[in-house]
């Protein structure tokens, strides 16, 4: 953690609503006049698109049918751990970006789904922001989670997280329901042992939890909408959070433990702004008193 160079890490699976996050940070931020260092988790895998493939295809040769991004060897979790801690120090470190379309591609002169080539940051950012898989990630060796100074977790129940990467997938990306279930299946364990503990690891939760059926996440014609959904807000540590205006400005809302705010779905980005705006304050205000 950091006074001078604050880190803010959102974990979360693709798809689960990091995105939003991602806005309604980007709303504070230019509200705010505050400068984020913003980084993607997605520059932190070890292999791009082909190598990926081909790295599968040798792991499911050896009998691992469990490789994927959920898990450590399929990431650069060293690197990362390491831009965190010299970002915490100096306000700089190493980055680069993965290419994912051809949009995106096209001003590098780069294929699709490889990587930019290693720079150091842009100088002078207030803060820096992370969104991906790991930003809480700890094991014996590596401990990512304890380098952030505000550390955010953003998880669908787990029937509408497979709901949300089958219409995806599906839809924007054109494979067929057997590789989606393929896929969901092949992460499940590193799911489960590096995705999850995270969670437990993080300063505050948002978990969307839909209000129709999604018994049948393999069925379903349509993703639950926001208006479909509530909620769920969990604080490590209550403590200085003013719990009254925030059930006050969030019609609907309630608290179902001292540490919760049950609240409707579509009013996620108006929490998220209201949650983190005093937070991130806090932070910039120690950063110019540091």
């Amino acid at each position: 953690m950091s006074v001078k160079h604050p880190v803010i890490a959102v974990t979360g699976s693709s798809g689960a609503g990091t995105t939003t996050v991602m806005k309604a940070f980007q709303h504070i931020f230019r509200r705010e006049k505050i400068k984020p260092g913003v980084v993607e988790g997605d520059s932190f895998h070890r292999y791009d698109r082909k190598g990926m493939r081909a790295q599968l295809k040798d792991e499911e040769a050896k009998g691992n049918t469990h490789f994927s991004h959920f898990g450590p060897d399929a990431n650069l979790i060293a690197e990362l751990e390491t831009l965190f801690k010299t970002y915490g120090s100096t306000g700089t470190g190493k980055v680069r970006k993965y290419l994912h379309d051809a949009d995106e591609a096209a001003p590098h002169k780069q294929d699709p789904g490889t990587f930019t080539p290693w720079t150091d940051m842009e100088p002078g950012s207030d803060l820096l922001f992370y969104e991906g898989l790991h930003g809480g990630y700890k094991d014996d060796e590596h401990n990512v989670a304890k380098h952030a100074d505000l550390l955010i977790g953003v998880v669908p129940i787990i029937n509408l997280e497979w709901i949300q990467k089958l219409h995806r997938d599906q839809n924007m990306r054109g494979y067929s329901q057997e590789a989606v279930v393929e896929t969901i299946l092949r992460r499940m364990p590193d799911y489960v042992n590096h995705l999850c503990p995270q969670f437990s690891r993080t300063h505050v939760n948002f978990q969307r939890v839909p209000t129709v059926d999604t018994s049948n996440p393999f069925i379903a014609r349509d993703i639950p909408t926001a208006d479909e959904s509530m909620l769920v807000i969990r604080f490590a540590d209550p403590k200085g959070i003013d719990f009254q205006y925030l059930l006050s400005m969030l019609h609907g809302s309630m608290m179902t433990r001292p540490n919760n705010i049950v609240c409707p779905g579509g009013k996620m980005s108006l929490a998220m702004q209201m949650i983190f705006t005093p937070m991130i304050l806090r932070l910039m205000d120690k950063k110019r008193r540091a």
